[in-house]
């Protein structure tokens, strides 16, 4: 193993203030400058008119990350939200005490340009710099060029470092808002009103997950960070609101893993007058519009697998049960008794909980051994009723629900019901799932429900799996800009 490389940033910090301190002394402080834009990076680069030099006037601000030093003249870029530009500075344009002064930025220097557009001999639009306006001092420097952020955990610590050095990560992180920018446009256009609901709340309700608890302090009482969007989504069918959609934060105080962060971000919609089957139309009209507008494709590659996933071709509906009778090639497997199953299970390499319910143990099967080889686009149908308590019971097998599983590249991506209306039944299942915890039960959605809530298909897309099937992201620490660590030094 190599020794690690020096650690010369304090030196280079000390160097950098001193730099500082030399232009305080010279009446120059660059924090207390300014600069007007004209353009960013990328749109500057189009607008350069071919055979028309330096015509076109930009002003231009980002940060230094590359200097190539020519003697009377250098060749920079900076990089802002677009990307990088390069910059042509000569000491003749600029003047001699300015261009003395530009010898001495350092790389991470901000700093504002203001010139003209030509092409360089090698083909490359640049910005003939005629002033610039240094408008922040960085006073450390960035990761070394070749190494970068040679700490992972670095990269996610701080992430305002990766940004800067790491071009995948900044197009993988600027995809995102495209893609949520996308939904909320995909949304409007169909009439469906975005709104906000509580992220305190008295009750943590609408999934079977560990909440976060807080101490309200005003009010003397204990809430819950919300799991689910759900229950206030449903209110709002009953005011009255027949298409609704909110995209808000979720909080769960369970595992990390590859697919799993305890705060993540969730799009759930409901249109009255609906049900799972007009979700299945609309989840997928809105993913292939997704691909293809944001991405330019409607197939990209699985990383994992190597697959081409296919979002303009067929999507495959199979039920859950067809699924866990061919993984266990046993037709008969829902006869079989709990014990039976679990034998089978553990022949199949799975560690089962002798406690866990008979439907827990084939749900093993299912998260194991059959969800991950579900790559192309797959809606699983009908799900056993111990699921979800919200959703209506299927009128031609009791034991399942109106429900589909949409998953794509091996993991869950949107779950869909046809959403359970009925006061009587909903407050049965609710009960059922408590058990002997009635205080869990939302009371108050109970009574909503009684003033009546129109049939409605009802859906939740997790954002961050989204992402990182889209983006090839190999973690959800990938796709979200500052993810939940434990403290420490950055």
């Amino acid at each position: 193993m190599s020794d690690p490389l020096p650690d010369i940033s304090h030196d280079q910090h000390a160097v950098r203030r001193q730099k500082l301190a030399d232009l305080r002394a010279a009446g120059s402080d660059p924090f207390r400058a300014n600069f007007a834009t004209t353009h960013f990076s990328g749109d500057a680069l189009k607008a350069y008119v071919e055979g028309q030099e330096n015509t076109v006037s930009v002003a231009v601000a980002g940060r230094l990350v590359v200097i190539r030093d020519m003697g009377k003249s250098q060749f920079v870029k900076i990089l802002d939200q677009q990307g990088q530009i390069q910059l042509y500075v000569k000491k003749d344009v600029v003047g001699e005490e300015a261009y003395a002064a530009f010898k001495k930025l350092d790389l991470g220097d901000i700093l504002g340009v203001k010139g003209t557009l030509f092409k360089t001999k090698t083909g490359e639009v640049t910005v003939r710099v005629d002033s610039y306006t240094l408008v922040a001092k960085a006073l450390r420097p960035l990761p070394e060029k070749w190494h970068g952020l040679a700490d992972p955990e670095q990269v996610y610590r701080q992430r305002y470092l990766d940004l800067i050095v790491n071009e995948e990560s900044r197009k993988r992180l600027m995809l995102r808002p495209r893609i949520v920018s996308h939904i909320r446009r995909f949304l409007e256009d169909r009439q469906f009103i975005e709104v906000e609901t509580p992220v305190l709340q008295n009750v943590a309700g609408g999934a079977a997950a560990r909440p976060f608890s807080t101490h309200h302090n005003a009010l003397g009482v204990d809430f819950f960070l919300r799991i689910s969007l759900e229950l206030y989504l449903k209110r709002l069918l009953v005011g009255g609101y027949d298409r609704v959609f909110e995209i808000g934060r979720n909080f769960r105080n369970e595992g990390v893993s590859r697919k799993h962060n305890p705060e993540f971000t969730m799009l759930e919609v409901y249109q009255a007058y609906s049900d799972h089957r007009g979700m299945m139309t609309l989840i997928k009209d809105l993913l292939t519009t997704l691909c293809r507008d944001v991405l330019g494709t409607t197939k990209i590659k699985h990383p994992a697998s190597g697959q081409e996933i296919d979002f303009g071709g067929e999507w495959r509906e199979v039920t859950y049960k067809d699924l866990i009778r061919t993984a266990t090639g046993d037709p008969g497997w829902f006869n079989l008794s709990k014990a039976e199953k679990i034998v089978r299970a553990e022949a199949m390499g799975l560690s089962i909980n002798p406690a866990w319910e008979d439907f827990e143990v084939t749900n093993e099967i299912f998260s194991k051994k059959i969800e991950p080889t579900l790559i192309q686009p797959t809606f699983v149908l009908n799900l056993p009723k111990e699921l979800c308590p919200l959703a209506k019971i299927n009128q031609e097998d009791p034991t399942t629900l109106d429900v589909f599983e949409l998953t794509i590249g091996g993991m869950e991506v949107a779950p869909a019901y046809s959403e359970q209306n009925d006061p009587d039944v909903q407050r049965q299942m609710f009960e059922a799932q408590a058990g002997e915890d009635k205080q869990s039960i939302d009371q108050d959605f109970l009574t909503a429900l009684e003033h009546g809530m129109p049939p409605a298909g009802g859906m939740g897309v997790g954002i961050d799996r989204l992402c990182i099937l889209l983006s090839g992201a190999e973690s959800i620490r990938d796709v979200i800009l500052f993810p939940q660590l434990r403290p420490g030094g950055a």
